[in-house]
């Protein structure tokens, strides 16, 4: 079945099943059964929030249940899982949900969010509401927060400085192989080479590639800080995740139960967010110590180009008239 296909017999099995009327919320004394599947680790900034703030934050009225790395759906499954009730909670990104809708690809497009702050006036603000409203009349999924993974930036072996696209003209760029992630690297003024994750280390060393993108704490982890000599803090990308839980469990929900799940998933939120952006500042300290010169370009001129490309893209077809525009005056 083609993936068009599957979208369209979801969405229309979720459709009648909404319509379906369900069982009255269990008594008082019963917790809700809140299982969250997730991809991420339970020691990253995300699953630690999630564990050591949301969870406690509802453990009056729910039980919380977190899975992590893959070990209860896979990865990409979540979405359908929940439409189709056999899951409560997930963390999924926005690039997921363009799967069903393809006006989400809008907040997975370089430059579209310029930090962690801007990331959550977007969420927060009217710009928003269609998005959700759709998610929740065809998926049965309500978005409660968004939640912060960090800022893609160009790691280099070389060591002409780049301040503008200009400058990575003829830059050989480790990409992601996806379409998508090649456009970007073109957007941005590299030459997008496509290449494995694992093969990154050994290509930087043999100058297979000039360079890759990623976030400080994977240049880190990856130990790629050993074969490059600089960062750009290019931020061409602020990722994200939005929490999402089963409307049906939503709405068997008291309003003050409600209130109660929002007010743990922002601080949830807010912590992660915090800790995210610590270790991002800490290891530029740890990079700087390595040897690697680390400087901010030209954002604004990154940012025009990137977008000016994204406009005339077929990407941007999907996207609400007057939507990039609204996004950037938050």
């Amino acid at each position: 079945m083609s993936k068009l296909n599957l979208r369209n017999s979801l969405l229309g099995a979720v459709s009648v099943a909404l319509m379906l009327s369900f069982a009255a919320p269990a008594m008082a004394a019963d917790k809700i059964k809140l299982r969250l599947s997730s991809s991420g680790s339970a020691t990253g900034s995300i699953g630690v929030a999630l564990k050591e703030v949301f969870g406690p934050g509802v453990a009056s009225f729910a039980n919380f249940q977190p899975h992590f790395d893959s070990t209860l759906f896979k990865q990409g499954t979540e979405l359908e899982a929940i439409a189709r009730g056999n899951l409560e909670m997930s963390k999924a990104s926005a690039q997921e949900f363009a799967e069903f809708f393809p006006e989400f690809s809008i907040f997975a497009a370089g430059y579209v969010h310029r930090d962690a702050a801007h990331q959550v006036a977007v969420f927060n603000s009217p710009i928003m509401d269609p998005f959700k409203k759709k998610v929740e009349d065809k998926l049965g999924i309500k978005l409660i927060t968004v939640m912060y993974l960090g800022r893609r930036q160009v790691n280099l072996r070389t060591d002409q400085k780049v301040m503008t696209p200009a400058d990575l003209k003829g830059v050989n760029l480790r990409m992601p192989g996806t379409e998508a992630w090649q456009f970007l690297g073109k957007a941005l003024g590299a030459n997008p080479t496509p290449m494995a994750f694992t093969e990154v280390y050994t290509a930087l060393q043999t100058g297979a590639v000039d360079g890759q993108d990623n976030p400080l704490p994977t240049v880190v982890d990856k130990k790629f800080y050993e074969v490059t000599k600089q960062i750009i803090l290019t931020s061409h990308l602020v990722d994200l995740n939005y929490i999402a839980i089963s409307k049906k469990v939503w709405d068997g929900m008291s309003a003050a139960q409600q209130k109660q799940m929002k007010t743990a998933a922002d601080a949830a939120a807010e912590s992660s967010r915090k800790s995210q952006l610590k270790k991002e500042a800490d290891l530029v300290a740890f990079l700087k110590n390595k040897g690697l010169k680390i400087y901010e370009p030209d954002v604004a001129a990154f940012r025009n180009r990137v977008q000016g490309m994204y406009v005339k893209s077929k990407f941007a077809k999907s996207w609400p008239k007057g939507l990039l525009e609204k996004i950037n005056a938050l």
